[in-house]
């Protein structure tokens, strides 16, 4: 695989889930107002979310919200400088159901004609700034996960069909097989051989807001899973997930360098490589130095990574940045540095390259 893993094109199967464009109109159905918001001050050290209600009421938010999916959604931020953070789909669609606005004493956010897709968490904060820099006001602050109920969708849809999930060792894993009706009845199974994975709640365990989490992940947990749901109606199954166990060092990055020929004549093609081996989920940064450099010499650098199997189902990320000079000359004699950088450091390796 190089880049990103493919996404599966098979076709779609009863019951699997996909986003769907949306082109129907629903009449909005709003849910009955169950607290009005007070104006005691003593409401102000704590949360400053509210729903906007029918007739200008307003509705303190709990931990979780059910909505029917086709509803609109408004919800306000208490202040003049506020941070909004939702369900990321909607960024990467950009799309013109959701906007945001800030007034002087609080920021609006409205989702117009929902879908089961928007199902999320929903926050809010204020930014304290001091010129250009900007911090997180942790004493005021908003947060809700809101349910888009649909009982077309009980999963909540994903833009695939399939999705790789990494198996680490010492960290737990997460199937985000999540729910858009939090009653559902959710249970795992193994594709092969076909099976109902046991939920002991310890080792395994279920979240409607996250999906299941393996807390200790082994090679034993591998293979391709899906989840299944049940609500009033047909069982609904998930998109498929492929787990794969990862089970490399953890550190800086793993670097070797090498070229196709430390000696060089005039006019040759010189390739040098760079390559880091590492966790699956791990990003990769490359810089590099060479003789010509201050001189603005031009070369061709390209960077790639693909997975590969290491038996046992361990599976590694191969990360290497290419070097290329076309045409050598002798302002390319010298030493040519290569350094990987990863959120644990950085390794820095070298050759030479002689005429």
């Amino acid at each position: 695989v190089i880049g990103q893993p493919a996404k599966s094109k098979h076709p779609k199967e009863p019951g699997e889930n996909k986003i769907r464009p949306v082109n129907k109109k629903v009449k909005p159905k709003t849910p009955k107002m169950k607290e009005r918001e007070s104006v005691d001050s003593s409401l102000k050290s704590q949360s400053i979310l509210t729903q906007v209600m029918d007739k200008g009421h307003f509705q303190k938010l709990a931990a979780t919200l059910s909505l029917a999916a086709g509803q609109s959604v408004e919800l306000r931020c208490k202040g003049s400088n506020v941070t909004w953070n939702y369900p990321s789909y909607l960024d990467t669609f950009k799309d013109s159901r959701l906007s945001i606005k800030q007034l002087d004493r609080y920021s609006q956010l409205i989702l117009a004609n929902s879908t089961a897709a928007d199902t999320g968490e929903y926050s809010c904060w204020l930014q304290l700034c001091n010129g250009n820099k900007c911090r997180k006001d942790e004493t005021k602050t908003g947060s809700t996960y809101i349910f888009f109920t649909d009982k077309e969708e009980l999963f909540v849809p994903t833009p695939s069909y399939f999705e790789i999930v990494y198996l680490n060792p010492d960290k737990p894993a997460v199937i985000p097989c999540r729910v858009t009706t939090p009653s559902a009845k959710v249970t795992l199974h193994r594709e092969f051989p076909a099976e109902e994975i046991e939920i002991d709640g310890t080792d395994i365990t279920y979240d409607a807001k996250k999906g299941f989490v393996f807390q200790h992940p082994t090679p034993d947990h591998k293979g391709i899973v899906y989840c299944k749901a049940e609500s009033q109606g047909a069982p609904q199954i998930s998109i498929k997930y492929h787990l794969l166990y990862v089970e490399v060092p953890k550190g800086p990055p793993s670097t070797t360098i090498a070229v196709s020929s430390s000696r060089a004549g005039l006019s040759d093609r010189v390739r040098v490589v760079c390559t880091v081996l590492g966790e699956p989920d791990v990003d990769v940064n490359f810089r590099w130095q060479y003789p010509g450099q201050e001189s603005e010499r031009p070369v061709i650098i390209q960077d790639f990574w693909r997975l590969i199997n290491r038996g046992i189902g361990h599976t590694t990320r191969i990360s290497k940045s290419v070097l290329l000079v076309e045409d050598f000359e002798d302002m390319d004699v010298g030493n040519y540095v290569c350094i990987a950088q990863n959120l644990q450091g950085e390794t820095t390796v070298a050759t030479k390259v002689e005429l």
